[in-house]
């Protein structure tokens, strides 16, 4: 049956377009103490990256990763976590939501020094953040 929308004729008459597909993964049975051996010799590099250098030395493809960002600074990384696991900011601010709410939270010089250092330490941790996650400091909030 022909539809009388040309543009859906048009469209149905198309080839499909193939996506790239990748051959199927190819297994490899060893024994413990093989896989121990490749473990040991492979010195903290993946398996797989480390069995493929050794079979097809310098003509080894290089590996493109589907999206996943690696962390460019452990160490900031863990700063930040520290931070955010110690700073308790999700039951302080409501805390402090509750007492604007009712009319109770005093604003004194002190209370405005201690606010502005929450957020001295906010933006600390979001450079930390940025640094580990590989992305240049940039300027504004």
């Amino acid at each position: 049956m022909i539809s009388s929308r040309p543009e859906f004729n048009k469209i149905a008459s198309e080839e499909v377009v193939e996506t790239k597909k990748y051959p199927p993964p190819f297994s490899l049975r060893l024994t413990y103490e093989e896989r121990a051996q490749l473990e040991a010799e492979a010195d903290g590099k993946p398996l797989g990256a480390y069995i493929r250098e050794q079979l097809l030395g310098d003509d080894v493809a290089p590996r493109t990763r589907r999206g996943n960002s690696t962390v460019k600074d452990k160490e900031a990384l863990g700063r930040v976590m520290g931070a955010l696991g110690a700073a308790r900011l999700s039951a302080n601010l409501n805390q402090l939501a509750k007492a604007v709410n009712t009319g109770s939270l005093p604003v004194t010089p002190e209370t405005e020094a201690e606010l502005q250092e929450a957020c001295r330490k906010i933006a600390d941790m979001r450079a930390d953040l940025l640094r580990a996650l590989g992305g240049g400091m940039e300027d504004g909030p």
